[in-house]
C-alpha cells in the first residue's frame, strides 16, 4: 500500500524551482542569476570542487544594499521552505512506519516492551498511574519569525500535505500547485523582520494557537493508541488508562524580567482561553448531539444517568422545556443540550453553569457508561470517550498557568512591609528570617496589610497586588487554572516561604489544611544545586511548609534551570552537576517520605538542555523517575514539535514511550547502579572541565571578543520577544540571558556553549589514568553519557570553524590572536575525542541528521558571509540594518536553531 505520492528530494527541487520562478518575478533577472551564482559557488566549496569561498565572497562584495537584501531575503525563504519538506518527511517515516509496524519510541512499542518483561497488568496499571507528562510552553523570546510569516508557511505546509497524502485529479493537482505558487509569492513580498517588538499578549497568543489548533485535537489520538495496544497485549485484562498529560504556560503569566507581564495581561490570558477552550467543547457537545440519536424505546438508561439528567432538568427548567419538547423520546439530546447550557453559563452571571469540569466530565462519563450498558460500547469509544479525555486535559483553563518572579522581588516587597511596623526583615540572617516566616505564616492574624502600600517601591507594590489578583483569580477561573508558583535563582529556604507567606496573607493559603500553590523553587546557580539539602531539608522539616506540603498531596515540585547552569559551568559540569543533584533530591524527597517532581526548564538548544525528548527522559537517574515529569517548551521548539498534527502526535507519543519505560526502570531498580569507574571518571573531569571554561570567561577582553565576533548587538535589537535580553545595562556575561547568549554564538557558527571544555575535562581524566575504553564503555552502556556525547556531538557538528573565523576577524587584532585560537583548538580536541569515544567515522549517528546538515550548509554560508561583511561596516543604511537582521533570521531558520 502506498500511503505518499512524493518524497522529499521532490519536495526540495519543486520548493525551490517555484522560489527561483518567484524571485525572477518579483524582482529582476540578474537578481536571480546573483543568487544562483552564489548559491552554486556555495555548493561547489563544500563538495570539494572549489578550494576557497573566494567566488561567494566576490559575488557578495558586489552588491549593492538592495542586492544584498534580496539575496539575504531568497536564502532566508529558502530555509522556511526547505523546513517545511523536512516536516514532510518526518511525516511520512512516522506513517510509514506505523503502518509496517517498525515505529521506535511508539505507546505500542512501551506496551510491547512491559509485556516482554513479564510487566502484568496490575504492575502495567500502577505505571500509569505514576505517569503524568507536563509540557509547559513559555514565552522565551527564541522564535525569530513572524506570525504572519508562519501562517504562511502553514498554508504551503497543507498545500504539500494535499499533494503528497490525496489521490487528486490532474485539475485538482494543478489548482494546488497554483495555490502553492500564490502562497510563496505572497511569503517573498511580506516583510520577514518585525517593526516591532512583540508584546506579551502576541506570545500568549502565539501559545494558545498550538493548544486550540493542534493539541487539542490530537491528544485523545495518543489515547486510543494507547488502549488499543493495551487490549492487543492485555486482552483479557480490565485495565484503566488515568490522565497522563497536562498542558501548562508561562506566556503572559511569567513576570521574572519581564515588566510587561500585568496582573492585566495575566488576566486577560486567562479570560482568553477559558472563552476559547469553552466554545470547543459546546461544538463537540453539539457533534455528539447529532451521533447519539437513540429512542427510548430501543435504550434502557440506568440510575446514575437518569438522576443526572433530572437533577439538570432541575436546574435549567426553561432549557429542560425546550429539549423534551424539541427531543421528547431522546434522552441523550436532551442530557446534551442541557450539557451545552451549562457549559456556556460557565462565565456567564446566570445560574446553572458547571462549577468546574469534574461536574462535566461526571455527565460524559455517565453517557459513555449508559451506552456501554446498551451494547453500544463502539460508539462510546468513537465519540465519548475522545472527549473525556480532552476535557481530562484542558479542564475549563486549555492550560494551567505559572506564575514566576525573581527571589529578590518577594524578599524585597516583605522587608517594606514590614519596615513600616519596626521589623528589620532586611537585617536578619537567613535563621532569623526562617523563624519569622515561620510564624508570620502559623499565626491567626495578617502581619502584611496586603491592600496597603504606601510608601512601597513599584517593584513591590507589584508584587503585592499579583498576590491579591492571584487570589481574586482562583475565585473566578477555579484553583486549578493558575496553581503554581515558580521562584527563579532561588537560593535559601526563606525565598520559598516568603511566597508562602505572601500567599497566606491574601488567603490562597489556610494552614493547616489548605494551600492553594505548589511553591517551586527554581535551583539554577551552582550555590543552590550544591546547596539543595540545605534548602529542601530545612523547608521539609519546617512546620509551616510541612503543613502547606501536606495539603498538596505531598507532592514537592523543584524546578532546575539547564540554561544559566551552562553558562556559569560549561557543558560537561553542568550536566554532571545536574545528574549529581537531581540524584541528591531524590534522596532527600525519599528521606523526608516527599513525592518528588521535576521540573525540567529545557531550552530548545544543546547547551540549554535540549535534544531529543525522549532520550532525554530515559537518560535520568532512577532515582528521580516517580513517574510525573514537568518540562518547559520553548521558542522555535514549539512550532517545530506541534505545528503539524502528526508530527506533534508523534511527539505526545515518544515522550509517553520514554515515561513508561522510565517508570518501569525505576519500579526494577529503584536506585541506579553505577560502576564506580564511570564515577571517578566524571568526578575527575568536570571540574576540570568547569575550571577551563571559567577560565575562558574570565579572560582578558573575553567579553569585548563576544561583542565583536558575534551579532550580539543586532540579536538585542531584533525585537524577537516582550523579554529584555539582559537583566540590567550592565555588559558583562552573567548580566546576559541564556538565551541571546547561545543565540549568538549559533549564528557565528562556533556553539561553544554546546562543547567548550569538554575535550580539557575527560583529557584530565586520561592523563590521570584513566583510559578511553572507559569512555567508550561509559557511551555504549550509560544513557546519561551516551546522551551528553550525542548532544554534543550535534553541537560539533553544527559548528564550522572556517565561518567562525570570518566572524573573530571582526574582533581587536589582539583580541582574536589570544582567544580564537583557544576557542578553535579546544574544538579540534573535542572532535577527535569524540570520535574515539563513538568509534564512528563522522559526528553524527544518524544518516538523515548528516544528510539535514549537508543540504543545509551550502546555504548557510552565504548568509553567514553576508552577516559578517555587514557587521564589519562602521555605519548601516536603514535598508542595510534590515538586511542584517534578516541574516540573523535567515541563519536560525538553517541551523534550525535559535537559542
Amino acid at each position: 500500500m502506498t500511503l505518499h505520492a512524493r518524497e522529499i528530494n521532490q519536495d526540495v527541487r519543486e520548493l525551490g524551482e517555484l522560489l527561483g520562478d518567484v524571485l525572477e518575478a518579483q524582482s529582476s533577472t540578474e537578481a536571480f542569476e546573483i543568487v544562483e551564482r552564489t548559491r552554486k559557488s556555495s555548493i561547489e566549496y563544500r563538495r570539494g570542487d572549489a578550494e576557497t569561498r573566494e567566488a561567494v565572497g566576490r559575488t557578495l562584495d558586489r552588491l549593492n544594499p538592495e542586492m544584498q537584501d534580496i539575496v539575504a531575503r531568497a536564502f532566508t525563504t529558502y530555509f522556511e521552505l526547505i523546513n517545511l519538506a523536512e516536516e514532510r518527511e518526518r511525516v511520512r517515516e512516522t506513517r510509514e512506519g506505523s503502518q509496517e509496524g517498525i515505529l521506535a519510541d511508539s505507546v505500542e512499542e512501551a506496551v510491547d516492551i512491559l509485556d516482554d518483561r513479564d510487566a502484568d497488568a496490575a504492575e502495567l496499571e500502577q505505571v500509569l498511574s505514576d505517569v503524568l507528562i507536563q509540557p509547559t510552553f513559555t514565552a522565551h523570546p527564541t522564535e525569530a519569525r513572524r506570525k504572519t510569516v508562519k501562517a504562511k508557511l502553514r498554508s504551503v505546509a497543507q498545500d504539500l500535505e494535499q499533494l503528497d497524502e490525496v489521490r487528486l485529479t490532474d485539475r485538482e493537482e494543478e489548482r494546488i500547485e497554483r495555490d502553492l505558487a500564490a502562497e510563496v509569492t505572497s511569503l517573498w513580498q511580506t516583510p520577514q523582520v518585525r517593526d516591532r517588538r512583540p508584546e506579551v499578549t502576541d506570545e500568549a497568543l502565539n501559545v494558545q494557537w498550538y493548544l486550540e489548533n493542534v493539541l487539542f485535537e490530537v491528544i485523545d489520538e495518543v489515547y486510543d493508541e494507547l488502549e488499543r495496544a493495551i487490549d492487543e497485549r492485555y486482552d483479557d485484562d480490565d485495565i484503566d488508562v488515568p490522565k497522563l498529560y497536562e498542558f501548562r504556560s508561562w506566556a503572559g503569566s511569567d513576570r521574572d524580567g519581564n515588566p510587561f507581564v500585568t496582573p492585566e495581561v495575566t488576566e486577560e490570558t486567562l479570560e482568553r482561553q477559558r472563552d476559547t477552550i469553552l466554545p470547543l467543547y459546546r461544538n463537540k457537545l453539539k457533534e455528539l448531539s447529532g451521533v447519539l440519536s437513540q429512542d427510548a424505546s430501543n435504550i434502557t438508561t440506568d440510575d446514575t444517568f437518569d438522576e443526572r439528567l433530572s437533577e439538570h432538568k432541575t436546574r435549567l427548567p426553561g432549557v429542560a422545556s425546550e429539549a423534551e419538547e424539541r427531543y421528547p423520546d431522546e434522552p441523550y439530546r436532551q442530557k446534551l443540550k442541557l450539557m451545552r447550557e451549562s457549559v456556556l453559563r460557565v462565565s456567564d452571571v446566570r445560574q446553572g453553569g458547571y462549577e468546574g469540569p469534574e461536574d462535566l466530565l461526571k455527565d460524559l462519563r455517565s453517557i459513555a457508561a449508559s451506552l456501554r450498558d446498551n451494547n453500544a460500547e463502539v460508539v462510546a469509544e468513537s465519540h465519548v470517550d475522545p472527549l473525556i479525555r480532552k476535557v481530562d486535559t484542558f479542564g475549563f483553563s486549555l492550560a494551567s498557568l505559572d506564575l514566576r518572579d525573581h527571589r529578590k522581588m518577594h524578599t524585597d516587597a516583605i522587608a517594606e512591609a514590614v519596615d513600616r511596623q519596626g521589623i528589620d526583615y532586611a537585617g536578619m540572617d537567613e535563621d532569623e528570617r526562617v523563624e519569622f516566616l515561620t510564624e508570620a505564616i502559623t499565626q491567626d492574624g495578617p502581619v502584611i496589610d496586603m491592600e496597603d502600600t504606601t510608601g512601597l517601591s513599584d517593584d513591590s507594590t507589584r508584587v503585592l497586588r499579583r498576590f491579591r489578583k492571584t487570589a481574586d483569580w482562583q475565585n473566578e477561573f477555579g484553583v486549578d487554572a493558575i496553581d503554581t508558583y515558580a521562584i527563579s535563582w532561588c537560593e535559601e529556604p526563606s525565598h520559598v516561604l516568603e511566597v508562602l507567606l505572601l500567599a497566606d496573607q491574601v488567603g490562597i493559603v489556610d494552614l493547616p489544611g489548605y494551600c492553594g500553590l505548589d511553591i517551586v523553587p527554581l535551583l539554577e546557580s551552582e550555590y543552590a544545586l550544591s546547596g539543595a539539602r540545605r534548602i529542601m531539608g530545612t523547608l521539609f522539616e519546617n512546620e509551616a511548609y510541612e503543613m502547606a506540603l501536606e495539603a498538596r498531596n505531598g507532592v514537592q515540585e523543584i524546578m532546575l534551570g539547564y540554561s544559566d547552569s551552562n553558562k556559569e559551568n560549561g557543558f560537561l559540569a553542568a550536566n554532571w552537576s545536574l545528574y549529581n543533584n537531581q540524584k541528591r533530591l531524590a534522596d532527600i524527597t525519599s528521606d523526608f517520605d516527599v513525592e518528588m517532581r521535576l521540573f525540567h526548564g529545557r531550552g530548545g538548544s544543546i547547551s540549554r538542555g535540549g535534544g531529543p525528548m525522549n532520550d532525554a527522559m530515559l537518560a535520568l537517574p532512577n532515582e528521580t523517575v516517580t513517574g510525573q515529569i514537568k518540562f518547559t517548551e520553548q521558542g522555535e521548539a514549539i512550532a517545530e514539535k506541534y505545528a503539524n498534527h502528526d508530527i506533534a502526535e508523534r511527539n505526545l507519543e515518544q515522550m509517553l514511550n520514554a515515561q513508561v519505560r522510565a517508570r518501569h526502570n525505576a519500579m526494577d531498580e529503584p536506585v541506579e547502579e553505577i560502576p564506580e569507574e564511570w564515577r571517578e571518571a566524571m568526578e575527575t573531569a568536570a571540574p576540570a572541565a568547569r575550571q577551563e571554561y571559567q577560565d575562558l570567561l574570565e579572560t582578558d577582553g573575553f567579553v569585548d571578543y563576544f561583542e565583536q565576533a558575534t551579532p550580539i548587538t543586532v540579536i538585542e535589537n531584533l525585537n524577537m520577544g516582550s523579554r529584555p535580553a539582559s537583566r540590567s545595562e550592565d555588559r558583562s556575561v552573567d548580566d546576559l540571558r541564556a538565551i541571546p547568549w547561545v543565540f549568538s554564538w549559533t549564528q557565528a557558527r562556533c556553539i561553544i556553549p554546546g562543547w567548550y571544555s569538554i575535550a580539557t575535562g575527560l583529557n584530565a581524566y586520561l592523563d590521570g589514568g584513566g583510559d578511553v575504553e572507559t569512555l567508550q564503555e561509559m557511551y555504549e552502556e550509560w544513557p546519561f553519557f551516551r546522551t551528553k556525547i550525542d548532544n554534543a556531538s550535534l553541537a560539533l557538528a553544527r559548528s564550522d570553524f572556517d565561518i567562525a573565523e570570518e566572524y573573530a576577524a571582526l574582533a581587536d587584532d589582539d583580541l582574536r590572536d589570544r582567544i580564537f585560537p583557544r576557542l578553535k583548538s579546544e574544538y579540534d580536541d573535542t572532535v577527535d575525542l569524540v570520535l574515539e569515544i563513538t568509534q564512528r567515522d563522522g559526528l553524527l549517528s544518524r544518516a538523515w541528521l548528516e544528510e539535514n546538515l549537508e543540504r543545509r550548509n551550502p546555504y548557510v554560508d552565504p548568509l553567514n558571509l553576508l552577516q559578517v561583511r555587514l557587521l564589519a561596516q562602521s555605519h548601516l543604511t536603514e535598508t542595510e540594518k534590515r538586511t542584517l537582521r534578516l541574516t540573523v533570521q535567515g541563519i536560525a531558520a538553517g541551523m534550525k536553531n535559535t537559542g
